[in-house]
């Protein structure tokens, strides 16, 4: 092979290399990021159904719009 042919064989393995440990750290990060959603959703659900439950236990705003009884 020719000395010209050998670098570009080098320079191509190491782009490669390079391009496979950036894959691996984007793909950690992904994993990372979806674990965290997934405990930001699990939240924001407890979150929502606590509301729920709040505005359940206040008295509703028909009987404010009501008129008094003696009238």
């Amino acid at each position: 092979m020719s000395k010209q042919l050998e670098d570009r064989i080098d320079d191509l393995e190491a782009k490669m290399a390079f391009q496979d440990d950036t894959i691996q750290a984007l793909n950690d990060m992904v994993g990372k990021q979806q674990l965290e959603l997934d405990t930001l959703r699990r939240a924001v659900e407890l979150l929502a159904s606590r509301q729920a439950d709040l505005a359940a236990s206040l008295p509703g705003e028909a009987a404010d719009d009501e008129p008094p009884p003696h009238y």
